[in-house]
């Protein structure tokens, strides 16, 4: 069965992105107690997906060099990391972390990624498993605004 156009969309999300750790803006995480008197600061809850894409056979290192290819300039992506799958052969596992969901979709419409899109659409063969997370920090992600 072919995926779906929405469902390659998201799998291909950022793909011409690779690990751009912390390095596209901070966000805004547990602000410390403040006096009432001051002016609350808005907080941004960080969007993340993690994501099992399956490939045609022997096409899985064709397709994470798409992914992986032209990967700065991803406004708003604080991490996005292309993994093989140590127990299938075609497989990859995407996780990415963005600043907001608004973010991430506005990536879907860049030149790299329409391009990354295209390329790889062939050599997909469905997304067994796709999760939206909320991620609450960690190594390599700000925390503050």
């Amino acid at each position: 069965m072919a995926p779906e156009r929405r469902q390659i969309l998201a799998g291909l999300t950022a793909a011409a992105v690779a690990p751009v750790v912390g390095a596209v803006g901070a966000v805004a995480g547990p602000s410390a107690a403040h006096d009432s008197r001051e002016t609350p600061v808005e907080e941004t809850t960080m969007f993340g997906l993690i994501g099992k894409m399956t490939t045609q056979p022997g096409k899985r290192d064709e397709l994470a060099a798409i992914l992986l290819e032209g990967v700065s300039g991803m406004p708003g992506c604080l991490s996005y990391v292309v993994a093989q799958d140590p127990e299938d052969a075609d497989a990859l596992w995407i996780t990415e972390v963005w600043v907001d969901e608004e973010h991430h979709r506005a990536s879907l419409s860049l030149p790299s990624v329409q391009a990354a899109i295209a390329k790889g659409r062939p050599l997909i063969t469905g997304f067994p498993v796709h999760q939206k997370t909320v991620p609450l920090g960690g190594h390599g992600l700000s925390n503050n605004a």
